[in-house]
């Protein structure tokens, strides 16, 4: 990635490997000085003994996985990449890969070359885990550098698996902002996602493409993709893109596909944000007309839409109409373990959005854990929390679980008063 890049960067701690499971991964997890696992909860279990077997056990079956991926049927290699992908998401697993690191790498080649649909899928997938948990240094840009030209190859061709191209159009954005370390290069992935998502612009006349919703999908991802990369992109390129394709980008508004038309509309955004970042009087001659297609689009009424996706894209679109005509953007506080982040901006939510929709639930344990990850947010080394602190805050599940049926209880008893229609109306 063109970051100030540091050659022991990683995904977490120097460490041994630490069991993780997905609810540990919410908001009551709280991170540890060595382990970022609950030892506490290993100590009342047995103590160390207990927790050097777990760690056994565990490292165990991930061999196991990893030895499968290249098994004689697509299903049980479907079965070890899905095992891999939970295992890095919900883990910090830094020593454990980086010593299997060619490995698994050859094993996601092996997938995405020979495999059909969702074992590429998979494949793609597993490739941008490991990156996050290799952080960005020397080793993910010898995995990137081997696995890049099979990302072109499928993306590029109009006869591979859609799935696959979807899967591929969407890692391989990602991979490039971790792992590549030419900007040029940047932008020369940059070109290739064009060529998707260019062929989604309304013509002049108002008149969509016919496209089949598979590909609209994967001009989608690749649009996503590019804004990603927009944001560790020069100046200079900054400028070119602006002159290129705000005047075009509107034209994907008029999209059937409601994903594409918010996906849009968010590149929309985050190139507004950066335009004014470079240049606080930045102005656009098309600047009316698109705030009233935006404003269309935050009040949309058409019928023939189903009521979720209206919804869904008037709530976006009121955001991004705010921030076309005021530069406004709706913060949102990330809580994880004791700690708290905002999204504060475009580029911040396209990047978290990113990274979340590979790391799924354990996104807050990584937002803890994870070096590389806190450094992209800013977030500074991994603050320690002693087990004493952590037991002393963390409530029992039984505890959680007869708080939760009170609250619900008091909801639902509030509700139904609410709605009986023989209370007097006085009395609200």
């Amino acid at each position: 990635m063109p970051r100030n890049k540091k050659k022991n960067s990683k995904g977490g701690q120097h460490g041994n490997v630490h069991p993780f499971s997905d609810e540990d991964a919410s908001i009551e997890t709280l991170s540890h000085c060595s382990s970022f696992s609950d030892t506490a909860s290993v100590a009342d279990e047995g103590g160390e003994a207990s927790e050097d077997s777990a760690q056994e056990d565990f490292q165990y079956k991930l061999k196991g996985l990893i030895d499968s991926t290249v098994d004689k049927s697509a299903k049980t290699r479907q079965g070890a990449l899905d095992g891999l992908k939970t295992a890095m998401a919900t883990r910090i697993l830094y020593e454990f890969i980086s010593e299997r690191r060619m490995t698994i790498t050859d094993s996601i080649e092996r997938c995405l070359k020979k495999g059909k649909g969702e074992e590429q899928r998979a494949a793609a997938s597993l490739a941008c885990l490991l990156c996050i948990q290799l952080g960005s240094g020397i080793e993910s840009e010898e995995v990137f550098k081997t696995l890049k030209p099979i990302f072109k190859n499928i993306l590029a061709d109009g006869s591979a698996n859609i799935q696959a191209r979807q899967a591929v159009a969407t890692s391989l954005g990602l991979c490039t902002l971790v792992a590549e370390n030419d900007i040029l290069d940047v932008h020369a992935t940059m070109e290739y996602f064009e060529n998707l998502f260019t062929r989604s612009y309304a013509r002049m006349g108002g008149t969509c493409p016919l496209i089949s919703p598979q590909t609209s999908q994967l001009h989608t991802n690749a649009l996503l993709s590019w804004a990603l990369l927009l944001t560790i992109c020069t100046a200079n390129q900054l400028k070119d893109i602006l002159c290129k394709h705000l005047p075009k980008l509107p034209r994907l508004l008029e999209s059937e596909d409601v994903n594409m038309r918010i996906a849009a509309g968010e590149t929309i955004a985050l190139l507004f944000e950066l335009a004014r970042d470079m240049d606080s009087e930045f102005e656009f001659d098309e600047w009316e007309q698109l705030c009233d297609k935006l404003n269309a689009l935050a009040t949309d009424c058409n019928k023939h839409r189903a009521k979720t996706d209206k919804r869904k894209q008037r709530s976006v679109f009121r955001d991004v109409l705010k921030a076309v005509e005021e530069g406004d953007f709706q913060c949102e506080n990330i809580r994880f373990g004791t700690e708290r982040m905002t999204i504060d901006s475009w580029v911040r939510k396209r990047t978290y959005d990113a990274f979340r929709e590979f790391v799924g639930s354990g996104m807050n344990y990584h937002l803890q854990a994870n070096e590389f990850i806190r450094d992209v947010f800013e977030l500074g080394p991994p603050m320690l929390v002693d087990s004493a602190t952590m037991k002393a805050m963390k409530i029992p599940r039984f505890e959680r679980h007869l708080h939760n049926s009170a609250a619900f209880k008091a909801r639902t008893k509030a509700r139904s008063k609410f709605r009986d229609k023989r209370v007097d109306v006085g009395e609200f």
